[in-house]
């Protein structure tokens, strides 16, 4: 028979010393001259029940969980630095414990845990708690070894691991091997495991600290608004109206798509100008036959550079403009607009003949029509069919004959509405206003009432994101503008069927945000970002004086580019910005502060479109058009977004240096 006794109870109760509780401290540590000592503060003398006792069977067990807190944690100053605890030897008596025959004593787990443990030069004061389970038969002493050893790897050891963490969650996305939302998970998951084992571990609180959840509640209430507002049937009318400025003309039609997303980006965050541009894009393509993925990745490359032009169009410059210091000496949101947006239009100018010049030998419709697609599927299943018939009879050669004579057939069909195919899309669409007719009979607004509504909250919408940006008495973020602008719209639409609203918010890209603002948080704190200013600092230094200011936008730019380009560019930003100025402060350098943070917020913010996770944007775009059926890979949009990467960077680089360097617009 085994007799189980609660732990609390035995130790208030059932010791013989009153003051022993079972919060009193078993274990101390102290020190000493020659270095750490563990003692036994209390040797408590266990009583229990003779009767108890005596009715147990001799095969009596009992479990004793011992739990134990070590406090005042100390470290001794003869010892070295980085030194282990090693081989403390820590004896403690369990006397009177009437057990019967055998004795044995197993300690099953002993595990020591520093939370509070950071990677500085000495030991800081920290609890450590001690779990110990024994099991015991006859009374005796219990002798216990306990070794800590307090792993820390380098500054060098910790961007090194970042660095292959961050390039293994490329390879997964490159690759397609997993969804980029697992890719970003595991990336997570690597890197939090990586501090744990340098000694800083965070919390869970601290890791729901680092998701940025007003970029989260953004794309939450706006994916609700374009949820709502395409049951009105908006979109489908949005793209006949753009149909017919375009004049039936592809490129007329996706210039104008680009200029306007690049204009409404300046002044809307681009998260939000590609939520409402995205199905508009779509809709418009499927009308007239078009790939929308091509379409798409033009549009968001341009949102990313018409950002850039204002204080409010993207992250960086957010937080460049919000910087105290930056304000005080003469960066405000006009002086940083005005210089700003004289680039950024010289990007867009050269961008468009660029983007042109890639999209030459691409075929912008679609390769093949469904019709074409289920002809080619038929073929594949008679002919697969007549591969599996054994010809052992005459029988059966004869239905084998007419199985492959039917695919002849099929076969011949389908060249014949291939070349009706080609022709009409090599041809000129000069039918354009007979179809415009047409596209409005199928494409027309379907729900007026709800239109109304759905442009006024809109439009309350919009306007307090201008006037969150320009008004500093509005204490409402963006994401909650977004949320309010969605239940009200939830409430004035009155929407019964819930569950399909929440079916089209992508739950897919919400996740990947989470997922990777931790990661870029925890490579922050594995100094890879750290790391890379730095270094960057370390080598405008050594330029000549002469050439130290060219060399120093240069330098800036290009790491900023790239950068952003694979990691997160608002903790990017964010860690530069003290960088640059301490370099403008430094008297040895002798470089001015503002072409410094141009450069930066320049590169930051056209090295979004280097790839697919380069900008917040981008994924939106990737996540909506993949929930619509036309979702596009990593390597589609590196093979567009990258050479535009390199050429606006290139106008944007020679400007600042007309600008800084020969023109000395420093002031």
């Amino acid at each position: 028979q085994r007799y189980h006794f609660n732990f609390s109870k035995l130790f208030s109760l059932r010791s013989k010393n009153t003051g022993f509780t079972e919060k009193t401290p078993l274990l101390k540590v102290s020190s000493e001259e020659n270095g750490l000592q563990c003692m036994a503060l209390h040797n408590p003398d266990f009583a229990t029940d003779d009767d108890s006792w005596e009715n147990s069977s001799a095969e009596f067990e009992q479990r004793f969980q011992l739990g134990s807190e070590m406090t005042s944690l100390s470290r001794s100053a003869s010892s070295e630095k980085h030194e282990i605890l090693d081989n403390l030897p820590v004896k403690f008596n369990l006397s009177k414990m009437r057990l019967s025959r055998y004795f044995s004593v197993f300690v099953l787990l002993m595990n020591v845990w520093f939370l509070s443990f950071k990677p500085s030069l000495s030991f800081t004061r920290g609890t450590i708690f001690i779990n110990i389970q024994a099991f015991l038969q006859e009374p005796g002493s219990v002798p216990l070894s306990m070794k800590h050893q307090y792993l820390r790897a380098n500054i060098e050891a910790q961007v090194t691991i970042a660095s292959i963490i961050l390039v293994g969650v490329y390879v997964l996305i490159i690759l397609e091997i997993v969804h980029r939302t697992l890719a970003a998970m595991l990336g997570s998951l690597a890197a939090l495991a990586t501090l744990a084992t340098v000694g800083e571990r965070p919390s869970m609180v601290k890791v729901v600290e680092w998701i940025d959840y007003e970029t989260l509640a953004l794309l939450f209430g706006m994916m609700v608004l374009v949820a709502i507002f395409s049951e009105t049937g908006f979109f489908d009318y949005c793209a006949v109206k753009a149909y017919r400025l375009s004049r039936g003309k592809v490129w007329a039609m996706i210039t104008l798509l680009c200029l306007i997303a690049a204009i409404l980006s300046a002044f809307l965050d681009n998260v939000t100008t590609m939520l409402l541009f995205t199905p508009v894009t779509i809709r418009l393509c499927e009308v007239l036959n078009l790939d929308p993925r091509h379409v798409l990745i033009a549009e968001v490359i341009f949102t990313n550079i018409g950002g850039a032009a204002t204080a409010v169009g993207d992250p960086p410059n957010v937080i460049i403009v919000s910087k105290q210091e930056l304000r005080n000496k003469g960066l405000d949101f006009a002086a940083f607009t005005g210089h700003m947006f004289v680039g950024i239009c010289l990007v867009v100018l050269v961008s468009f003949p660029f983007l042109r010049l890639l999209y030459w030998n691409k075929k912008l419709y679609n390769k093949e029509p469904s019709e074409i697609v289920e002809l080619k599927h038929e073929i594949y299943v008679w002919r697969l069919t007549a591969q599996r018939i054994n010809p052992a009879s005459r029988e059966e050669t004869a239905v084998k004959c007419l199985l492959m004579q039917k695919v002849l057939t099929l076969e011949m069909l389908l060249r014949k509405k291939l070349s009706t195919f080609h022709r009409q899309i090599s041809q000129e669409d000069k039918n354009w206003e007979t179809n415009i007719q047409e596209l409005q009979k199928k494409h027309r607004i379907t729900d007026k009432i709800l239109l109304i509504k759905c442009l006024t909250v809109l439009g309350c919408v919009i306007l307090m994101f201008f006037l969150n940006s320009f008004v500093p008495g509005i204490y409402l973020d963006l994401g909650w503008i977004a949320i309010l602008g969605a239940i009200w719209l939830l409430v004035l639409a009155d929407i019964h069927d819930f569950e399909m609203i929440l079916n089209r918010v992508e739950w897919a890209t919400l996740l990947f945000f989470a997922a990777l603002f931790v990661l870029m948080e925890a490579l922050a704190h594995l100094h890879l970002i750290d790391y890379i200013g730095e270094q960057t600092a370390l080598l405008i230094k050594v330029v000549p004086e002469d050439q130290r200011l060219a060399v120093a936008i240069i330098l800036v730019l290009w790491v900023s580019a790239l950068a952003s380009s694979v990691i997160d560019n608002i903790p990017f930003t964010a860690t530069m910005i003290p960088v640059l100025l301490n370099l403008s402060k430094d008297p040895d350098v002798n470089l001015p502060m503002k072409p410094l943070i141009f450069s930066l917020a320049m590169g930051a913010c056209l090295g979004g479109n280097g790839t697919l996770i380069g900008a917040s944007a981008n994924v939106v775009c990737a996540g909506i058009a993949e929930q619509h059926g036309y979702g596009f890979s990593f390597m589609e949009f590196f093979r567009l977004g990258f050479p535009m990467m390199i050429v606006s960077c290139t106008v944007g680089m020679c400007y600042l240096l007309v600008a800084h360097v020969v023109v000395g617009w420093n002031s």
